[in-house]
Order: structure tokens, then C-alpha cells, then sequence
């Protein structure tokens, strides 16, 4: 569902912040200092928000886009879900990161169900013109 040239840079930034919080649970084992204990604490929460807001922001609404242009090409115009794609595609800009999940999953099911509705129209053709 989701593309991986757009995802390796969350996952590199995943492992990097999985190299952090083993070296704060190196840092707890050691008895090391819990001043930079909490600094490496803060560090690693920074990195992984940031890397959630990359996932919503870049993965996810980009990978929404790329689907929802699949499925306005899927459908002609006068297809089952030719509405619901239009609105999906005017509501766009202003979905909410938190929505994102959610439309994709519906433009996935859009999608599944052109991708069946065309096979069976193709297979219909080729009935017709025997």
C-alpha cells in the first residue's frame, strides 16, 4: 500500500532512533549520568515525532495522491464510485493528518473495486465479440 521509495527515509530515520534508545538502555545499565540520560530521552522523542510527522505528511498524503490519480484514471467519468472520487479529490488539500489512514484505505477499496468492475467489463468484451 504504501511505496517504499517513500518510505526509506522513514525507515533509515526508525533505525536510527532504534540506535538511540539502545544506547539510553547501554547509558541505565551503566549507571551513567541522568542528565544525559534525559538529554538522549529528549533527543529520541524528537527524532521520532518527527519522523511520525514525515510519515503523515510526506508518506502518506503523497501516497494518497498517487492512488487518487490511479483511480481517477481507473474510472472514466461515470463509473459506481465516480462521485465519491470527486470528492475525495476536492477534499484533498484539506484532509487532516489524522484522516489520512482512513482515505487511504478508502481510495485502496475505490481502487479494488474498479480494478474488478474493468476486468469484468474486458471479459464481457471478449464474450461479446465471439
Amino acid at each position: 500500500m504504501l511505496p517504499g521509495e517513500l518510505t526509506n527515509d522513514i525507515i533509515k530515520r526508525l533505525n536510527v532512533i532504534k540506535g538511540q534508545i539502545e544506547g539510553i538502555t547501554r547509558m541505565l545499565n551503566d549507571d551513567k549520568d541522568p542528565e544525559k540520560i534525559s538529554i538522549q530521552f529528549k533527543a529520541a522523542d524528537q527524532a521520532l515525532q518527527k519522523a511520525h510527522f514525515l510519515l503523515l505528511d510526506e508518506v502518506f498524503r503523497k501516497s494518497l495522491a498517487l492512488s487518487l490519480v490511479e483511480v481517477m484514471n481507473a474510472c472514466p467519468g461515470n463509473c459506481a464510485d465516480a462521485q465519491k472520487i470527486e470528492l475525495l479529490k476536492e477534499q484533498f488539500p484539506i484532509f487532516h493528518d489524522h484522516e489520512l489512514a482512513r482515505k487511504m484505505k478508502e481510495i485502496s477499496s475505490i481502487s479494488n473495486r474498479l480494478a474488478k468492475h474493468n476486468q469484468e467489463s474486458q471479459e464481457n468484451q471478449k464474450k461479446s465479440q465471439k
